[in-house]
């Protein structure tokens, strides 16, 4: 292939990969349905705008305020943005999901400069590619799509752009993680990969060099913690700032959930998050992992293991690849092995959105290795090249067909619904853990539920999933298609 009709398939490819993005995200902004845990996390911000301070409304905590509730797992990065964008009167669901958007946006742009690093424009577009081949849309904790108001697709924003930075920048790289673990709390599982890939980045150095060189990272790592925290004391008092600490290590303990899964169970469900067939996504693994150590020996012939390890560590590349593999490793390997932990795939994205592209990338300069190294290889090479192409085109052909798929009429649903609480002009309305949840927020209301202690709901209008008969002898207060409102007791 001639380096013109080279150019020309690379730019058509890009435009196609942009455009994409492009359909994915527009329709997880103004088509797709808004769930519970959207809905929860946006009850900080529409309070702060209430000037009730950094609060939620306690949905799952007794259905009553909580200043600074553990269980809102997305953090101030992320919710903060959305009260300012919120503060111009837009659309409270359009308005709200412009943020994760941008991180989304920040995330591509991110990916594309670190698989440049690794291998070119090629590997640029090969990490583009990764994010719409994944999905963690599964019931019944989804991430619906790129712009849904929760904190992982802006923490995997904030450690691929960490990665970035690491090189050069060290005390901003240390920040942006920082950044990242009050976006999303499970993002402290990226440490010991960024820890690492310092210390490769000091390789030359002596010992005590290289664990000075982590000091300031650290140190920039802990500020947006301590800033916020800092706020949470002046805010809460001692006491309850104490409370505050312990139910906040409880939640990173537990991770908010209590199942019995098993590490088989967990795999098959990754292998499954895919816009792919599972076994598919299995068999292309092991052959990366072939391609991949297959590469790093032809480019690094193991002649005297030392000078083996220096030689890889030597290379310029070194700390992404390091970093990658370790990051994606203890996201993927802990959520695994966490047999408290549901089956969903929520946990580990941020880890997957920020680390897998990179991993798939660094298959671009391997495959050249191969290229390079004769006839049989040279076959080999082109079918991997192939079958890479092909296991990330369909995915993204899957991943547009998804997002319009979805024609915007449940979110319409939704709205009509809000409207219809909304007249009541009620300060609380309980209802169930669900759906209905969301109508409650947009309605302009605080949402408790209805398994909360009596005294906290009592007199409080109660949203129901379905008609009048559900009120009983009472008049309904509100109806809808879909819902009803009846009457507190």
């Amino acid at each position: 292939m001639t380096r013109p009709v080279r150019s020309v398939a690379f730019w058509i490819i890009a435009v196609a990969l942009v455009v994409a993005h492009g359909i994915v995200l527009w329709q997880s902004v103004a088509a797709t349905r808004v769930w519970e845990d959207e809905a929860f996390n946006l009850t900080v911000p529409v309070n702060l705008l209430s000037g009730l301070g950094y609060t939620s409304d306690g949905t799952l905590s007794g259905s009553e305020l909580v200043p600074f509730d553990a269980r809102i797992s997305t953090g101030p990065v992320v919710l903060l943005p959305i009260a300012a964008v919120l503060a111009t009167g837009v659309d409270l669901v359009v308005g709200a999901r412009l943020v994760p958007a941008a991180f989304f946006i920040a995330l591509l742009a991110a990916l594309a400069m670190l698989g440049h690093r690794i291998g070119g424009r090629w590997a640029a577009l090969v990490a583009l590619a990764v994010p719409l081949a994944f999905t963690a849309a599964a019931l019944p904790s989804p991430i619906q799509g790129p712009a849904d108001v929760l904190g992982e697709v802006p923490a995997a924003a904030l450690l691929a752009w960490g990665l970035v930075a690491l090189r050069k920048r060290p005390w901003l790289a240390g920040l942006l993680v920082g950044l990242a673990l009050q976006a999303k709390y499970i993002s402290l599982l990226a440490l010991p990969a960024f820890v690492v890939a310092v210390l490769v980045l000091q390789y030359r150095e002596t010992w005590l060099r290289r664990l000075r060189a982590l000091i300031v990272p650290a140190l920039f790592v802990a500020v947006p913690t301590v800033v916020i925290e800092i706020y949470a004391l002046i805010s809460l008092g001692p006491a309850a700032f104490v409370d505050h600490l312990r139910a906040t290590r409880d939640f990173i303990r537990s991770g908010g959930q209590v199942a019995h899964t098993t590490l088989p169970e967990k795999l098959t469900t990754l292998a499954a998050s895919w816009h792919l067939p599972a076994g598919v996504v299995i068999a292309a693994v092991i052959v990366a992992i072939a391609v991949l150590v297959a590469g790093l020996l032809l480019r690094f012939p193991p002649r005297r293991t030392d000078r083996f390890w220096a030689s890889v560590v030597g290379d310029p590349r070194a700390h992404l690849a390091v970093a990658a593999v370790l990051g994606f490793g203890a996201f993927v390997g802990w959520w695994s092995t966490a047999g408290h932990l549901p089956l969903w795939v929520r946990h580990p994205a941020p880890g997957i959105l920020a680390f897998a592209p990179v991993l798939v990338a660094c298959l671009v300069p391997a495959l050249r290795q191969l290229w390079r190294s004769g006839v049989p290889a040279r076959a080999a090479s082109a079918v991997v090249s192939a079958a890479l192409v092909a296991c990330l085109a369909v995915p993204a052909v899957s991943a547009v067909i998804t997002a319009l798929s979805r024609d915007g009429a449940e979110l319409a649903q939704q709205r009509a619904q809000a409207a219809a609480v909304a007249s009541l002009d009620a300060d609380w309305v309980a209802t169930h853990w669900g759906g209905l949840v969301a109508v409650v927020v947009m309605s302009g209301s605080h949402v408790g539920l209805l398994d909360a202690p009596p005294e906290n709901i009592a007199g409080y209008p109660r949203l129901e999933p379905g008609g009048a008969e559900l009120c009983g002898t009472a008049a309904p207060l509100a109806e809808a298609p879909g819902i009803v409102v009846c009457p507190g007791s």
